[in-house]
This record gives structure tokens, sequence and C-alpha cells, in this order.
């Protein structure tokens, strides 16, 4: 066997070394088939990394003060659609204030009080719909009965007819945070303290901020994973794909079909090829180019030419935007640069578009 196609053959093997599944490519099924003939076992395929991969932890968050989900019917409401008469107004005002007697009684707890200041403030709805006050007075009670989702029901009604209600937003931020609902208690307790700033706001802020701000950290971290994984998985393809081109069947072929230059992408491809070529004592040429240079759209017809006539010299390209890595590990400072490798060392180099003294190094390099 020629030692161009033992150096092609040391290629694949490399390149398979690096990434068992490109023989899950069609165009090597040949070649699986026959390694299966002599025994061969293969790793399983390799899935690409899924967002459902990061899998995410539980926060530790201060709920010593969630309260179990109340699911009552839903308390009786006002039809908005009424007129609300002077008289309806005073008798609505009369029952309030009866609520809030019962209320003020309720304060240690007893009940049936509480539920008498319920009842006060329905029949004082019914009367006035139109009253944000009074869906958010019956909402603070539902808070102190523990009962979160009838307090966040009125005080949605309140915010319905009064958005800017101080107490309606600062009910429904103590009902979500009984729920354990941050995120939504924060939003709702800030836009009240700006309204009417109250000690019971600030008190319940210092357990749902640290909360919050546990909740935030979390989801940056994690988003912060899932985008590495994504990016991770990217390069991979990429690779794969890229490796699969330099296979023997899939080397890149540029503008002619006399020669074969390579396209370079990462520096594993370039010590890849470099090892391969110094086992097979070929000379190696790397040509670093930039899509923008006017000099190397010059050469760059002559490179291909020369890789075509000079059969047994290996001819790499590199594309110092595309492959910036590369670029940096040879310190390449200018394009069109060309470097001369023999048996893993430099030996020469061509800065600039001198057609003639490139193919001189080739010459005398290559012998």
């Amino acid at each position: 066997m020629e030692n161009s196609k033992v150096a092609e053959l040391k290629l694949l093997v490399e390149q398979l070394k690096l990434n068992p599944s490109l023989l899950e490519n069609p165009d090597l099924s040949f070649f699986s088939h026959y390694l299966h003939s002599m025994g061969a076992t293969f790793p399983p395929a390799s899935n690409s990394v899924r967002d459902d991969d990061v899998v995410e932890s539980d926060i530790e968050l201060d709920d010593a003060d969630v309260v179990e989900s109340d699911n009552d019917p839903p308390q009786k409401m006002g039809d908005s659609s009424i007129e609300v008469s002077e008289e309806n107004l005073d008798a609505a005002q009369a029952l309030k204030i009866k609520a809030m007697d019962a209320l003020e009684k309720g304060m240690l707890a007893v009940i049936s009080l509480l539920n008498e200041a319920i009842d006060y403030l329905t029949e004082a709805i019914t009367l006035n719909p139109h009253s944000a006050i009074l869906y958010a007075t019956r909402a603070s009670i539902f808070v102190k009965m523990k009962k979160p989702n009838a307090a966040i029901r009125d005080a949605e009604a309140a915010l319905k007819v009064n958005p800017d209600s101080a107490k309606g937003h600062k009910t429904r931020g103590l009902a979500m945070a009984m729920l354990g609902s941050w995120e939504e208690a924060a939003h709702d307790l800030h836009f009240a303290s700006r309204l009417d700033y109250d000690e019971e706001i600030n008190s319940v802020l210092k357990k749902v901020e640290p909360n919050v701000k546990k909740i935030e950290e979390h989801r940056r971290k994690y988003e912060r994973l899932k985008k590495e994984k994504e990016l991770k998985r990217v390069e991979q393809e990429r690779q794969r794909r890229q490796a699969a081109q330099n296979s023997p069947n899939k080397v890149r072929n540029e503008q002619t079909t006399h020669g074969q230059v390579i396209g370079i992408h990462t520096t594993g491809e370039l010590e890849t090829i470099s090892s391969a070529a110094s086992k097979a004592s070929r000379l190696l040429v790397i040509y670093f180019t930039a899509t923008w240079c006017g000099p190397c759209r010059y050469l760059s017809p002559t490179y291909v030419n020369l890789a075509g006539k000079y059969q047994k010299v290996c001819f790499l390209k590199v594309d110092i935007d595309e492959a910036q890595a590369v670029a940096r590990l040879w310190n390449v400072s200018s394009v069109p640069t060309i470097f001369f490798i023999k048996n893993g060392k430099e030996v020469d180099k061509v800065v600039g578009a001198d057609k003639n003294a490139l193919e001189k190094k080739i010459i005398q390099h290559a012998g």
C-alpha cells in the first residue's frame, strides 16, 4: 500500500479515536461492518446534550409560614353592573363599621367574630360593589383566617376597581407569601409600599426577599448551565461534521480536482493531521488566510494547484477568523502566512503572496 494511503488510513483511525460516533456515518458503514465481522464492539451511540440533562436541585427556602392552599367555594361577590344609590352607600358604610367592630373583637382569634365581620362585609359589597376598600378589607380578614386563595380573589376584585389600591396590592402580596409564591408576593408588597408604606409590609418583606434572591440566583445558575450545555452540544456537532469531512471519503476539495487542501478548524484537527504527516515523513504546509485578505485571494488558486502538483505533500488551510485558537497557537500576525513542517518541526515559512517562493520552499523541503 502506498505511504499516502497508509497516512490517510491512520488519519481516519485518529479521527475515530477522537469521535467514535463517526462510525454512525452511512458513508463508513462498510468499515463498521468489517469491524463487526472481526468481533469488534462499539460504544453506545452518543446522544447530543439535551436541556433536560441539567437536573435542577431543590432550593432551600424559608417556608416556615407557608400554609396549605384553601379550597373553599368562592365567596360571594358584588354585581359591578348595578348602580349604587345613596341609600345603599350609607347602608354599606354602616355594615363596614359593624364589620370593623367585629374584626377588632376578633383580634383574639375568635373565628366566629371574624366570620361575622366577613358576613357584614359581604352584605356591604352586594350593596356597593364599586368599593375597592370593601373588597380589600374582606381580603385582609381572609389573610388573618389563613385563607390565601379567598384573600387573592378579593384583592384582585379590589384592584379591578382601583388598580392603585395599596391595600389591594398589600393583601394579595401577603396571601401570595402565605402560599409560598415569593416573587409574586415581593412584586405586590413593593408596589404597596410605594403607595402606602407600613411596618407589616416591611416585616413580611424581610422573609420574602431572601427567598426571592435564592430563586433568582438558582434560575441564573441553571440558565447558565443550560446555555453551556447547548454550546457544548453545538460544538460537538460541529466537530462531528468536520471530522466526517476530513475522513478519507470526505476530504475537502477546494475549487479544483487536481489535489486536496484540507480545511482546519480546531487545534485538535491540526494536531491529528500533523501527527499523521510526521509518522509518514510527509512535508506539512499550513496556509493561514482570511476571506477579507486581497493577497490571500491572489495566492489561493496557486496554493490549490500546488496541492494537485505535489501529491506527497500535505496541504492545510486555516481561516484565521474561523479558527482563531489555531491562529493564536501559531502566533499569526498577518496573512497570508505559510508554515512548512517536517517531522513535527517548523523548517521554514513564507509571509506574503510570493508564489515563486512558495513553490521553491515546497521543492526544497518535500524531498
